[in-house]
């Protein structure tokens, strides 16, 4: 990973935090950790069937399939929720249903699509993330629902603090509140309240991206626990084993991946990478080879070229389609597409000519002044 990556912190031995947490896990004792997880499933399982057990946030990829066939597995009732993507796939349809037929309830919340379209644009043009609106609905929407259900416990998948278990582990701290929340929504700056008056964007209008209020979340007592807490996470079993009950996977390599099996579900997923690579100087591909190179799966070398031959493409297709038709609900053209992202590029990380101007191939691509990484 390079040192260009927000919140990562290297040793004094060059190695970055998200190595050293891996490094952790041997030490980790996980029969202690999956005690811990049925003595909370215990705690929130509804005890007369009068009430789904939990709340699953579904986007009908890899990790939340196999989050809800663990859940079935202990025995849980759960109620999936699926904030519905910007740009949904085919074969992310596909992957919905398929949950629905593992023998679940199942809520689609679809916000309203004129203003999704407006976040959209702004989310890119203002903070360089076309995915602003569902990185924060994705949080915003299975809470409302844990509120507006009265269900308590929601299973998150993935913990992203990876030392923590979520706020149901604190004792002294058991409810999802608006800091947890603003803290891990991924707002990058552009709070909710901003947009109003925007493009006639009005506060009725973002209803779905607020979170409910303090008050209404401690009535409920909503609390969230990271699965990944509490089992090893690992992205590719998590695969196979949601392969195993339905999952469809993409026929070749994800564009800007190296793998086939995950961001299959929205059609937008090539340009949220694509900003992270002319931000940071690393995108999809560097995520995967780092989490395979971890495991000794594949070795670091072989992990350079895999980024240097995938990594930071620009994304004229995603999963087969076009970037004009992409943008097209955008009202944005690829001339103005192309404008935003020189704009939101670190010149410091790309090549340039003597002038400053970006230097880039006959296919759009930039190059990275350093691929090692170093």
């Amino acid at each position: 990973m390079p040192s260009t990556k927000p919140d990562l912190r290297f040793d004094d031995d060059g190695v970055c935090s998200a190595c050293r947490s891996y490094e952790n896990r041997v030490e980790t004792d996980w029969n202690s950790r999956r005690n811990e997880l049925l003595k909370l499933i215990e705690k929130y399982r509804d005890k007369d069937g009068s009430n789904w057990d939990c709340i699953v946030p579904v986007s009908g990829g890899k990790d939340s399939t196999f989050q809800v066939v663990r859940m079935l597995q202990l025995g849980l009732n759960p109620l999936c929720v699926t904030a519905t993507t910007c740009d949904l796939s085919e074969i992310g349809r596909r992957n919905i249903e398929n949950i629905k037929n593992l023998g679940v309830d199942y809520i689609e919340f679809s916000p309203n699509k004129i203003v999704r379209h407006k976040l959209n644009r702004i989310g890119l043009t203002q903070v360089g993330d076309i995915s602003w609106p569902e990185h924060v609905g994705i949080f915003t929407i299975p809470v409302r629902t844990a509120v507006a259900y009265g269900v308590p416990l929601i299973v998150w998948g993935e913990n992203s603090q990876n030392e923590y278990g979520g706020p149901a582990a604190a004792s002294d701290n058991n409810v999802l509140n608006r800091s947890w929340l603003e803290e891990f929504g991924g707002l990058l700056g552009l709070r909710v309240s901003d947009l109003s008056g925007i493009d006639g964007i009005e506060r009725k209008h973002l209803i779905p991206y607020r979170y409910p209020r303090d008050e209404e979340l401690k009535r409920v007592g909503v609390t969230g626990i990271f699965l990944g807490y509490y089992i090893p996470w690992d992205g590719y079993s998590n695969a196979l084993i949601a392969q195993a009950h339905g999952l469809t996977t993409f026929a070749n390599t994800v564009e800007g991946s190296v793998v086939s099996y995950e961001n299959l579900d929205n059609h937008q997923t090539g340009i949220h990478d694509y900003f992270k690579f002319l931000k940071f100087g690393f995108g999809r591909a560097t995520d995967i080879a780092c989490l395979h190179i971890r495991r000794d799966r594949i070795t670091r070398d072989d992990g350079l070229h895999m980024v240097r031959t995938h990594d930071g493409k620009f994304p004229w297709t995603y999963l087969g389609k076009p970037l004009e038709e992409i943008l097209k609900p955008l009202d944005l053209t690829v001339d103005e597409f192309i404008k935003i992202c020189d704009r939101f590029t670190n010149k410091k990380i790309f090549q340039t000519d003597s002038k400053g101007n970006l230097l880039k191939d006959n296919s759009g691509n930039l190059t990275k002044v350093n691929y090692d990484n170093t």
